[in-house]
């Protein structure tokens, strides 16, 4: 299918900074949103603990978990924490069911969820009342 980007803007929820417009990598194979070290700093995000991450070759690394983070694409948002890894954004599969976003293959681009185009909806099970 080939690698799939798009532009996502990243804040801090916290603090009133201006929010940063940067290009991610969309993965739906990895769970988390990744960041650089660089984007955590300019947006002040707070450390939370440090956790072990598994690497595709098997290594593991102590990363730093940081967060709340918002992340806003085409007015589709979702609240997160973060890993501090890499040189570049990644998007993972979690933010984005948050957001109700999917891979279209054929375009390799990432596109509201056709079944809900203006608005993210979510799956609860539960009784609803």
């Amino acid at each position: 299918m080939g690698l799939v980007t798009t532009e996502i803007k990243l804040s801090n929820p916290k603090i009133n900074l201006e929010p940063l417009v940067v290009e991610c990598l969309v993965d739906s194979g990895a769970l988390h949103l990744c960041i650089p070290e660089t984007l955590a700093i300019q947006l002040k995000l707070e450390e939370h603990e440090k956790r072990p991450v598994t690497l595709a070759n098997g290594s593991t690394h102590l990363v730093s978990y940081v967060g709340p983070i918002k992340i806003d694409w085409h007015n589709r948002i979702s609240f997160a924490g973060a890993m501090v890894m890499g040189n570049q954004v990644l998007l993972g599969a979690i933010p984005m069911e948050d957001m109700d976003v999917m891979i279209h293959p054929a375009t390799r681009t990432m596109i509201a969820n056709p079944q809900h185009p203006n608005i993210p909806a979510s799956v609860a099970m539960g009784e609803g009342k």
